[in-house]
């Protein structure tokens, strides 16, 4: 069966509030989901004419620079902050955990404005620091693997055996994970994520057992 991917475009034009604009720092690195992509260039262009340096990252699984996905939120150097124009707290706050930078967000739809900051991510931090150290006294360690385009990182999930010679894996493959039904495998003490980021980070609070995603092992 073949997949259709369809992009959903927010049709009304973004522009940026004045209070918004002169809270930002001099170089800021931009960034947007796919819907609010028709935007991009305008708001672009209006930071530049506020004497705002403003890049647009690529990343290689984005089409378009300034794109953001959740697989794709480290390694964006040679700026002092970043700015998100979209809605939802997954990706601004990702973005600071992985390059220790603050995020200016501007949600287009309620108006509103945030600064993310690495105080809005210490209790991630900190559960995420208490799953490493579970997953490094488990012995059975389930493998949370997606079938989905794009998320499916079966191959690379196959090197935690190499490198944690002494624990077993068991890998559980599906399309869509379901939370509710990881319960069934009792003997599994912590659990590890190959699938979008997003499952260790914000989901991980529906798991009773720890979920670590596979970034931080390899």
């Amino acid at each position: 069966m073949e997949t259709m991917f369809v992009e959903a475009r927010y049709e009304k034009k973004i522009i940026l509030p004045f209070s918004f604009i002169k809270r930002l720092p001099e170089k800021i690195g931009l960034f947007t989901t796919v819907q609010f992509m028709d935007s991009l260039r305008s708001i672009k262009e209006q930071l530049e004419q506020n004497r705002i340096s403003v890049t647009l990252f690529k990343t290689k699984h984005t089409r378009y620079p300034g794109q953001i996905l959740g697989c794709n939120i480290s390694g964006f150097p040679g700026v002092d902050a970043y700015v998100y124009i979209g809605d939802g707290m997954f990706h601004p706050k990702a973005l600071v955990i992985e390059n220790n930078l603050p995020v200016y967000s501007f949600n287009p739809l309620t108006k509103k404005q945030k600064i993310f900051t690495a105080k809005d991510v210490e209790k991630i931090l900190k559960k995420e620091k208490g799953a490493y150290i579970k997953f490094l006294s488990s012995g059975n360690i389930g493998v949370l693997v997606t079938l989905k385009y794009g998320q499916n990182q079966y191959k690379r999930a196959k090197k935690l055996e190499n490198k944690y010679p002494d624990k077993v894996f068991y890998y559980l493959v599906s399309d869509t994970i379901d939370f509710a039904g990881l319960a069934n495998f009792n003997f599994i003490e912590s659990f590890v994520n190959t699938a979008c980021p997003r499952i260790g980070l914000d989901d991980s609070s529906v798991l009773e057992k720890p979920i670590l995603n596979i970034d931080k092992l390899l």
